[in-house]
């Protein structure tokens, strides 16, 4: 059996006639010699027009079939299982993508193409407001993006393109849509879309999607060392989400415009291990947390083709976004019955309000050159506070960020392929408001120093500098070999320079530090790829260096457990939480784990296949999938970060028999034994799904499937989620459902 230290790029060179990038398994059309690979645009690529096989950078793209049988209601759980990206989860109504080891606000979340203006990268326990019933396509660039997308893309991009603003469109009104029940969870999710053309140049779309769960289903205790309570369920795991978009689009010879509006609101509990009934009778917590979190967005977006002299296309794209997300604590008294409800109290809102600009230009060739160059700026308005009065505590006091960034990509064809070159650089000016008579006096630090909370932190500046450089050599007509260097720089976040205090649904008091400076990156990457053919593959291996990287460290007590605080940052025996006795509430609740902003040098490495081999080609095709990954994050000067993805490693099978298609799916998460401080270990864990799809000729354009999921019943701990310890994966899962397009 593998273990972490197992090379993989030997199991590279053992397996490199069997491997694929994940950007062409999808939707793969075996015909009696080679394969019919489909054609797939990079929709977030700013030069435009260009492949996943065209681009130095590794992409994953998800679309067709694929994303069909992959779709989730989170992102983070559609994506899990790609070549080096896997699922950060806080329950199952929360799921954010990790990227080679990196989330968070490292990870750049865009829909059609501009940023997603919400608090996700701001605490693990918050969800991305971004639809995935809406996608038509997902792509992920993996590694640094900073020279398109920015500060905020130093650990990758994932790009979510809808069909809303697609010019594409036919002369008949369609309507499409997908209709699923889980029995895990009683999950119910519908999806519709509607699509009327008013002419051949203007067509108006409009679609609506929801969600309704209960509680979810589990394997054993949902918290890792609990011995007593609720078995074999997910407790406050409940989710209830709503979409809506409306659109207008207008095409003409000279490009397309498009203007809409969208809503997304959704209300999640955090999994605790709730049960009020007294102790004496196998009582567990008497509170939780639920978070209520909703937006409204405006989008633009334009093409104008050859719209002046030397430039090809220009893209124009805005969008301005309120968003609000509270969340509350009940509390119950005990009862026999299970409890009642005492109160329910708001003790954090976020509020973020986003305007988003970019302007790309792409230019005609010049010397062989062709590229794009832009302009972007971002104005965001970010609050955390607590409601209930000025001497409470906040999360991250107000501020007010702005980004103006200008950028250039220029590739050029060679003799053996092709080179690519690119720059970016940005100026970031954080404004925060002074907060004076915070309840928060201060903490004190691992070092027994009392850090006093900094009333007026003043403004801070950086100026994000970018470059890189890469090359596709044509080995021969059906092998690539990719090579790329680039030099990346972060600015740290709102939350890494101003967080003071409890960040109450996810269990944490958080401290900034007003005096970080910027992360650099330094990226190697190779990669070597089969891109046709009925055996295709992609092998990637990468090195990144960062100076000054930030990172969230916990402290230990002593006996191997993070240091907890109570809600004004006091530890056991200090402050408010002196002479408490146990079980005492109020501030002698020692309730949130105590965690550092700290900055320090750091290094991932590690390696990425991804595979197909066409083993049946014919009119019932079979196909073979094998894909694995590894990644190592530590501290240059010694010691594990926290939260790095275990090794894994995948294998799976389609098959077509006429009207049916059979997709059967084993990845095994090994354990992670590579910890940080004060972070617990993780056991490995076997995953085995399947996916039947049925498409009757009699119903044309109408699908029936079946999913099945974690049919081993398994009690995984993702490593990668700050929640690992309070709540398992999903126990085993049966999905059905129905998926139609008409008209058009």
């Amino acid at each position: 059996m593998l273990s972490p230290k197992f090379p993989l790029a030997t199991l590279a060179a053992a397996i490199a006639a069997l491997v694929h990038p994940q950007a062409h398994a999808q939707g793969t059309a075996p015909s009696a010699s080679d394969p019919v690979l489909p054609v797939i645009v990079v929709t977030a690529d700013p030069i435009g027009g260009r492949t996943p096989d065209d681009l130095i950078q590794p992409i994953s793209v998800v679309a067709g079939s694929e994303l069909d049988r992959r779709r989730q209601a989170t992102i983070g759980a559609l994506l899990d299982g790609l070549p080096g990206v896997s699922n950060s989860d806080f329950g199952p109504g929360v799921g954010r993508p990790t990227v080679r080891g990196l989330q968070g606000s490292r990870v750049k979340m865009l829909e059609d193409g501009l940023g997603v203006a919400d608090v996700s990268g701001e605490g693990a326990d918050h969800a991305i407001g971004i639809d995935p019933a809406r996608a038509d396509q997902i792509e992920v660039f993996r590694g640094p993006s900073t020279l398109a997308y920015g500060s905020g893309a130093a650990g990758g991009v994932v790009n979510v393109r809808s069909w809303r603003f697609n010019p594409e469109f036919g002369s008949e009104p369609s309507i499409r849509g997908e209709l699923s029940y889980g029995e895990n969870g009683n999950d119910r999710q519908g999806y519709f879309a509607l699509e009327l053309p008013g002419s051949e140049e203007l067509v108006l779309r409009a679609d609506a999607s929801l969600r309704r769960t209960s509680d979810f289903d589990i394997s054993g205790f949902q918290q890792i060392d609990q011995e007593a309570g609720r078995r074999g369920k997910l407790v406050i795991s409940d989710v209830d989400t709503d979409s809506y978009s409306f659109t207008g689009l207008l095409r003409k010879d000279w490009g397309f415009v498009g203007v809409g509006v969208s809503r997304w609101e959704t209300d999640y509990g955090i999994p605790a291990n709730f049960d009020a009934r007294p102790r004496d009778i196998g009582g567990q917590g008497d509170d939780f947390e639920r978070v209520f979190a909703e937006y409204d967005r405006f989008d633009l977006r334009g093409e104008f083709l050859k719209p002046f002299a030397g430039i090809e296309t220009a893209r124009v794209k805005l969008s301005y976004t309120e968003f609000e997300q509270e969340e509350v604590e009940f509390e119950f008294d005990r009862t026999p019955e299970g409890g009642e409800l005492d109160e329910a109290i708001v003790e954090a809102v976020f509020e973020n309000d986003e305007l988003d600009f970019r302007l790309e230009l792409v230019h005609e060739p010049i010397a062989d050159w062709r590229g794009v160059f832009g302009f972007q700026f971002t104005e965001r308005d970010f609050d955390a506070d607590d409601p209930r009065g000025g001497d409470r505590t906040f999360y991250v006091r107000p501020t007010t960020t702005r980004t103006a960034a200008l950028f250039v990509v220029e590739e050029r064809p060679m003799d053996f392929g092709r080179i690519e070159l690119g720059a970016r650089i940005e100026r970031e000016r954080a404004s925060p408001d002074d907060v004076v008579g915070s309840r928060v006096a201060g903490v004190t630090l691992p070092t027994g120093d009392f850090l006093a909370l900094p009333e007026a932190p003043g403004n801070r500046s950086f100026t994000p500098f970018s470059l890189s450089a890469g090359a596709i050599v044509e080995l021969d007509a059906n092998h690539h070999l990719r090579a790329a260097i680039t030099r990346a720089e972060r600015a740290p976040s709102p939350e890494q320079l101003y967080a003071f205090g409890r960040h109450a649904a996810a269990g944490t008091f958080e401290v900034g530090d007003v005096t970080l400076g910027k992360e650099s990156y330094v990226n190697l990457e190779l990669g070597v790829d089969r891109h046709a053919g009925p055996v295709r593959f992609d092998i990637s291996v990468f090195y990144n260096r960062v100076d000054d990287f930030i990172f969230l460290a916990s402290e230990d007590d002593g006996s191997g457990s993070p240091v907890a605080v109570n809600d004004i940052g006091n530890r056991a025996g200090e402050g408010a939480a002196a002479g408490c006795e146990p079980g005492a509430g109020g501030l002698c609740r020692l309730r949130n784990q105590l965690v550092f902003n700290e900055q320090a040098n750091a290094e991932f490495w590690g390696a990425e296949i991804g595979a197909v081999a066409d083993i049946v080609t014919g009119p019932n095709p079979v196909s073979l999938r094998f894909s694995a990954d590894s990644v190592r994050g530590k501290l240059r000067s010694g010691g594990n970060l926290p939260r790095i993805t275990p090794p894994r490693i995948g294998f799976g099978i389609d098959a077509n028999f006429g009207e049916i298609d059979v997709s059967a799916d084993y990845r095994r998460v090994f354990k992670q034994n590579r910890t940080g401080q004060a972070e617990d270990r993780t056991s490995g864990y076997n995953l085995l799904s399947f996916d039947v799809t049925w498409s009757p000729a009699a119903f044309a354009g109408t699908e029936v499937f079946l999913r099945a999921r974690n049919l081993l019943n398994e009690d995984g701990r993702q490593h990668q989620s700050f929640f690992k310890d309070e709540s398992p994966i999903i126990g085993r899962a049966f999905i059905g459902g129905v998926r139609f397009n008409f008209g058009g």
